[in-house]
């Protein structure tokens, strides 16, 4: 499985969903200016990050699963 690149760009969007995410709760947990200007920027990105992530998730399942 390590040597499979389809793993290793899954596994790099399940962690760019990560830094997304921290970023989006530690300006949360921070407050002021930059979380009020793009708190709604932030959270945007990592839904389509996220959703970027279970596609590939999705497909590498699919397509192991298969033999391929």
């Amino acid at each position: 499985m390590a040597s499979d690149p389809l793993f290793w760009v899954m596994a790099l969007a399940v962690l760019a969903v990560l830094g997304i995410l921290m970023l989006g709760i530690g300006s949360f947990g921070k407050g002021g200016e930059f979380n009020r200007k793009n708190a709604n920027k932030i959270m945007r990105w990592r839904i389509g990050a996220q959703l970027i992530a279970v596609i590939l998730i999705v497909l590498f399942v699919y397509l192991r699963g298969q033999g391929g």
